[in-house]
């Protein structure tokens, strides 16, 4: 299996950079690029929230095209007020009725305490306003995570959020109970 991490006959030249190599694969895709003619409304009118770990390819894991969906990635998949904010705007100006919650295995904030916000304090000379928002049990933070939706004053829809567990061994999503 070949990912876009490893070396091919189009990786820059010494001396670029990472970003470099990104705008130069921009610029190959532009140049077929034809306007698909769709707002920004999803077609499926659903938002799905999910970590930023590189290891999720959302689109291809739930079988989504361009168009389908909100996306609202962070790290963890944790439900934020800025999380909220996105959905907010999804569900009020663009129409998403539904919210899928996706977390997965080997997450990386496993690993991490609110440590690190005094850690960081202590290098830079200012505390981060925001919450690492660790945990050590991946269904409990999927609960909560649909709490924070579900009792959202912003929010008009909210029955229909569901939360899941990605497998990064597996590919295979694991539901969530609520409760």
């Amino acid at each position: 299996m070949s990912t876009s991490a490893h070396p091919s006959s189009d990786a820059p030249s010494t001396g670029s950079t990472v970003t470099d190599r990104l705008v130069g694969a921009n610029a190959r895709y532009a140049s077929d690029f034809a306007d698909p003619g769709m707002d920004a409304r999803p077609v499926l009118r659903v938002a799905v929230v999910a970590c930023m770990d590189a290891r999720l390819d959302l689109h291809a894991a739930l079988g989504l095209e361009l168009g389908d969906c909100h996306t609202i990635r962070n790290a963890g998949g944790v439900v934020t007020d800025d999380v909220i904010r996105s959905l907010t705007i999804s569900q009020r100006a663009l129409g998403t009725r539904s919210v899928m919650l996706v977390h997965h295995t080997n997450c990386g904030l496993e690993s991490l305490t609110e440590d690190f916000r005094h850690e960081l304090e202590d290098e830079v000379g200012q505390r981060p306003a925001w919450a690492v928002e660790a945990f050590r049990d991946v269904d409990q933070d999927v609960r909560q995570s649909m709490q924070r939706v579900r009792t959202s004053p912003f929010l008009l829809h909210t029955d229909d959020v569901r939360g899941f567990v990605f497998d990064v061994t597996t590919g295979l999503l694991r539901e969530i109970d609520p409760t």
